[in-house]
């Protein structure tokens, strides 16, 4: 089992302003999960014991709308800790995560966060700075919605997913999103999406194969933001 006070991944997230010993107690009480892709973390209304630090792999944060269908809301990778907002609140998650593809994540319980919260302020300022950018991040999200088109929406998340999850060995994308998936997270229809997607190939700014993207013309998205 991986030890959280050797654990790379705590400097991206609240976990970096912990002692020594604070983190030897989360690995002790910490339990690792591996979540296949398409498995739900937690469901959106359910009641958290705890959060999840993503060690790796990516999930898709999503509301579920009254039309039936998920919007998705944020894309969370490695470093993310999910869930705390519910947890600090003490209410039941606000959103569902799911996996995108196969993830490693780590269970800290409930108990060992309040604790910390409690007794290390610089822990707990670092969290509360973590929730205050999530808000920024919405808000900002709000706009881009409401002020772009679904162009700029495109290219701006294309050149995010480059940012976050890099690329593989051919130059595509390293996480692949279903045109669906895709489409709910600029806010779009699907069959907006694929046409979008099908005039940026046109232009020469990206390829496909399958469902996957590589940026060509990574300027020319940038120009479009």
């Amino acid at each position: 089992m991986s030890r959280c006070e050797n654990c790379i991944i705590r400097q991206l997230n609240a976990l970096k302003a912990l002692s020594k010993d604070e983190l030897k107690a989360i690995s002790d009480s910490k339990t690792e999960r591996r979540i296949k892709k398409g498995e739900k973390i937690f469901d959106e209304n359910e009641s958290l014991d705890g959060v999840f630090c993503v060690r790796s792999g990516a999930s898709k944060l999503s509301k579920l709308q009254e039309n039936g269908k998920d919007q998705i809301v944020k894309i969370a990778g490695s470093g993310e800790v999910l869930g705390k907002r519910s947890l600090i609140a003490e209410e039941k998650a606000n959103l569902s995560a799911t996996a995108l593809e196969d993830m490693d994540v780590c269970f800290i319980p409930k108990k060992e966060i309040t604790a910390k919260i409690y007794t290390n302020p610089a822990f707990t300022k670092e969290l509360l700075q973590q929730l205050a950018q999530d808000l920024k991040n919405s808000e900002n999200s709000t706009i881009d919605f409401a002020s772009k088109t679904v162009t700029q929406r495109l290219a701006h998340t294309l050149l995010h997913l480059k940012s976050q999850a890099g690329e593989d060995r051919d130059g595509f994308l390293s996480l692949s999103l279903t045109r669906e998936d895709l489409a709910s997270v600029i806010g779009t229809a699907t069959e907006s999406c694929i046409r979008h997607i099908a005039t940026f190939k046109k232009k020469g700014f990206i390829e496909t194969q399958a469902k996957r993207i590589k940026i060509l013309d990574l300027e020319g998205l940038k120009a479009l933001e």
